[in-house]
């Protein structure tokens, strides 16, 4: 199958005739006030459904022109060949040439997916078959620590999609949970979150779950070695062996089975990944093991069936009903078109509260790039600054801004719709629960209209609002609506904007797949690291000679 990086298989939308006419519509003014008093079918129009989700995009500052121009403008860069791409497995990362197939992860058992000499439906479910087996065994109290005790905690141990992903879907799906295992999440190197959480757990009864892809990543492996030190400190007082302790309390995640071997992981206790699955990617592999001790192993599953229903939907809706097409679009049209370049996730629903960081790093990891497929340069924005917080909390934080500053803003505002449906539940938090929905509905108006939300009538405050008091409005908008948040529709809702970020780079036609920008601050830490530890002058720039002179002379 060809690749996407070949010059004969996809066309750049940058030299379509819509982007041109996209341009021009942009140049426009637009007004959000406007668009709805021209038209009273906007909303019928501009929304759309894929199983429990719900999304209404009226509030965007779009028309039908606009829209038409960025569905033909999807169709010159051959966005569907693009989409089959992807879900076959032919080469789309390209810069590291291979395919990116975390698709596969939630395929069915029955499904065919064939890549090279890989039988990859094969290999994603016999990884899966040991997910289900050791989080069985985990939970089941099967599992014993080197004292004989059955594990009463688990701690992953990650960084980036290793971390966020398993940490994103375990609180959000924490009503889910049938266990009372509780599992941690660390990822910073500096020692503080490990630090704070050993304090608090029973070295006989932790399991700690080791998740790298390359099994080389400093920050893991640093708390990983911490973490053995102190399992060891107890093992030895009680005789313990430090194989009996890493064949007890380690798991290990990775592509590379050598290293998880060479540092001490049990045979029995690797879980393979793949070099086609990237670290944002991979909740769905057997980084998700930490979700399946969780809330079970068929918990998990449904998380999978959700997310393989949003791959359905992608690849074969039709691109104007096409919940990742349209999101996708919208951004472009946001970020490229209309300037647009800061985006804020705002989930109206506590469980949602690591989404926004999950998201952050899903789009700028992977959209954040400045050449083309083909290593031209860029002479258009693409990934917008994005960041979030839970809405009632940003109400009360940056909120402000989106209502009054300088700056245009687009938004994603999620709310679930039923919750607390239990009778039995205490009527208050069903009335917490509407005034959330309320609030979400309530901002995302203000944000579209501004003052005009609200008829005033009284003189002296419409002479008071506008100084201080004038909202602008005109802030774009999306809302996501899901029927209720269950393992089914978390899995909908992640694949949905993974797919997103997919149809963005498609149309700017980048790589969304690599992430080399990370790698060069990597490999400049090993050297301040070895510097900082030599006596002798450091060769750096005078800025990082002084501080790390400065710092050399507290230590």
């Amino acid at each position: 199958m060809n690749d996407i990086k070949d010059n004969n298989c996809y066309s750049s939308a940058r030299h379509s005739k819509y982007w041109q006419q996209l341009q021009q519509l942009a140049a426009q003014p637009w007004s959000l006030d406007k668009l709805f008093t021209q038209d009273t079918e906007r909303t019928s129009r501009f929304s759309t459904q894929a199983g429990a989700l719900y999304m209404d995009y009226s509030k965007q500052c779009i028309d039908d022109t606009v829209l038409s121009a960025l569905l033909r403008l999807a169709n010159s860069c051959e966005l569907s060949g693009r989409i089959k791409s992807l879900l076959q497995g032919a080469m789309v990362n390209t810069s590291e040439e291979r395919a990116a197939l975390h698709t596969a992860l939630r395929l069915p058992a029955t499904a065919k997916l064939q890549v090279g000499t890989q039988d990859v439906v094969a290999d994603v479910h016999h990884s899966l078959a040991q997910v289900a087996r050791l989080s069985e065994r985990v939970r089941n109290g099967t599992w014993r620590g080197f004292s004989g005790k059955a594990i009463t905690d688990v701690v992953n141990i990650g960084v980036g999609g290793s971390d966020l992903g398993p940490l994103m879907a375990t609180t959000a799906l924490d009503e889910w949970a049938d266990t009372n295992i509780e599992v941690h999440f660390v990822s910073n190197m500096d020692g503080t979150q490990l630090d704070n959480l050993l304090k608090h757990l029973n070295p006989e009864t932790t399991l700690f779950i080791i998740s790298s892809k390359s099994f080389g990543t400093v920050d893991t492996l640093s708390n990983a070695k911490t973490a053995l030190s102190w399992l060891l400190a107890t093992a030895k007082l009680r005789a313990g062996t430090e194989d009996s302790v890493l064949r007890r309390h380690f798991i290990g995640i990775s592509a590379n089975g050598e290293k998880m071997s060479a540092w001490g992981i049990h045979p029995e206790h690797q879980l393979q990944l793949w070099q086609w699955v990237g670290g944002r990617f991979s909740l769905w592999s057997a980084i998700g093991l930490a979700i399946a001790i969780r809330i079970g192993i068929d918990g998990f599953k449904a998380l999978l069936a959700g997310a393989h229903s949003m791959d359905e939907h992608f690849a074969q809706a039709d691109f104007a009903e096409n919940l990742p097409v349209l999101l996708g679009l919208l951004a472009v049209w946001n970020s490229t078109f209309l300037q647009v370049n800061a985006h804020t996730v705002l989930p109206y629903d506590g469980r949602l509260e690591y989404l926004p960081s999950y998201l952050t790093q899903l789009e700028m990891e992977s959209n954040g790039k400045s050449v083309t497929l083909h290593g031209d340069r860029l002479d258009y924005d693409t990934c917008p600054i994005l960041w979030g917080e839970i809405g009632s909390n940003a109400q009360h934080a940056f909120y402000q801004l989106l209502h009054q500053g300088t700056q245009q803003v687009s938004c994603d505002f999620i709310a679930c719709v039923r919750r607390y449906s239990d009778t039995a539940t205490n009527a208050s938090l069903q009335q917490q629960h509407e005034l959330s929905l309320a609030n979400c509905l309530a901002q995302s108006r203000v944000l579209a209209f501004g003052n005009a939300a609200i008829a005033e009538t009284d003189s002296q405050i419409a002479c008071d609002a506008d100084k201080y008091k004038y909202y602008r409005g005109n802030q774009p908008s999306t809302t996501l609506l899901i029927d209720e948040l269950t393992p089914h529709s978390l899995g909908a809702l992640i694949a949905l904007y993974e797919h997103k970020v997919y149809v963005m780079a498609s149309i700017w036609d980048i790589n969304p797949f690599d992430q080399w920008g990370v790698e060069m601050g990597k490999k400049m830490a090993e050297s301040v690291h070895e510097a900082m530890q030599q006596e002798g002058k450091a060769q750096f720039d005078t800025s990082t000679n002084q501080l790390l002179k400065h710092i050399k002379k507290l230590s």
